[in-house]
């Protein structure tokens, strides 16, 4: 399976909102809007295009994943990060590994542009096999009640979260 992993562009749009549509569809703890913040993401000031990545299989899009910008503050300092929301694999090709490739690919090109840390609300069981820690462990705390093991962080270099500690400021387009 050849998997091709590039940067998202705008013809990608509507099948990267059918893509994700479909692949949050059955999925339990969804609120199956994805899609949607998606799409808002793109129109802020918080959207990276080099982070919107797609991952293609004979021409088709059968994966996406975004990392957007966040902060972390606390009352002396502001800390620049990243959200991921969402990784999405369309239901016939999920246990493949793409969703792998898509955050293993994601973390390269982010350390690349010089950011430091990801932040994600996701399953416990998944993300830890990436080096995501329990966001708790740096004082990092979400915005909203959420299961304190849902909410992770992965220092993307050497010492990446040294001295972070805060809550999670999401930008406006998760609210919208």
């Amino acid at each position: 399976m050849e998997i091709k992993l590039r940067q998202e562009n705008e013809k990608d749009y509507k099948s990267v909102f059918q893509l994700i549509e479909k692949a949050f569809e059955k999925e339990e703890y969804s609120d199956h809007k994805e899609q949607f913040l998606v799409e808002r993401v793109r129109i802020s000031d918080a959207f990276i295009p080099e982070l919107s990545i797609v991952a293609e299989l004979e021409n088709k899009i059968v994966g996406h994943i975004l990392l957007t910008k966040l902060e972390i503050k606390n009352d002396l300092e502001s800390f620049e990060s990243l959200a991921l929301a969402p990784v999405s694999v369309l239901p016939e090709f999920q246990g493949k590994g793409i969703g792998s490739k898509l955050i293993v690919h994601s973390h390269k090109v982010a350390k690349d542009l010089g950011y430091k840390s990801i932040i994600l609300l996701g399953h416990q069981d998944y993300y830890p096999r990436f080096r995501y820690e329990l966001c708790k462990k740096y004082n990092i705390e979400m915005p909203f009640d959420v299961p304190a093991e849902n909410c992770m962080v992965i220092a993307l270099v050497e010492n990446g979260l040294a001295g972070v500690s805060g809550k999670v400021v999401y930008p406006p387009a998760f609210f919208e």
